[in-house]
């Protein structure tokens, strides 16, 4: 035996009493293995406060910048970003529809913006805006968050760009649906998911550029 391995089921839970249990049921069946390496720690777990990192620790969702301590400051920078360009802008009337199933209705005289990404590449159904109240999906174009309106298509999503001055918000500007500001646990919470379905759903469409190390 090289290596003793569990994993907690509630670590993102700090004060769920499974938790202090798992720790002493690990701790308890180390002892029967004398000098052979142990780990329990998943990202929530090496932040847990009874610090459980016995030899080894398993981050994974943290080195991606997800929050591993929900409800708390996340304690790590954000690594991911994720931008897709304008195809083409136009302006709709109040009362006209967008996307399928007429799930949105523009209240006033509105812009849009189609963003070449959709659910086939990843980009979660969930994150639609409609109607029904609710916290919509958000995309950043020229330092102005801008709703996504109507349903997430299979390769393409629609933005409300009014409020965004019209030289930065044309066809082949660029809007950032995942950074600093809109974070993985944001774009999951506003999709009704988990940040680690967010990064395991980026799809092979996807350019990709690798930054430092």
């Amino acid at each position: 035996v090289d290596l003793l391995m569990s994993h907690f089921i509630s670590a993102e839970r700090r004060g769920d009493a499974t938790n202090q249990r798992q720790i002493e049921d690990f701790t308890a069946f180390t002892r029967l293995f004398p000098g052979v390496k142990a780990s329990l720690c998943n990202s929530s777990g090496i932040f847990l406060p009874q610090h459980p990192h016995f030899d080894l620790v398993r981050p994974g969702y943290a080195l991606y910048g997800g929050n591993p301590v929900p409800g708390l400051q996340n304690p790590m920078e954000p690594v991911v970003r994720l931008d897709a360009d304008i195809l083409q802008t136009r302006w709709i009337n109040a009362g006209e529809s967008v996307g399928y199933n007429g799930i949105w209705i523009a209240s006033r005289r509105t812009r849009l913006a189609t963003l070449a990404v959709g659910y086939a590449d990843g980009f979660p159904r969930g994150a639609a805006g409609s109607d029904a109240g609710g916290d919509k999906g958000e995309a950043i174009v020229g330092g102005v968050r801008c709703p996504i309106v109507g349903r997430v298509s299979m390769d393409l999503i629609v933005m409300d760009v009014t409020d965004v001055p019209e030289d930065l918000a044309g066809p082949g500007a660029s809007a950032a649906l995942l950074g600093a500001t809109i974070t993985i646990d944001d774009l999951a919470q506003r999709s009704g998911t988990i940040g680690y379905e967010i990064l395991t759903g980026l799809g092979h469409r996807y350019y990709r550029v690798h930054k430092g190390g």
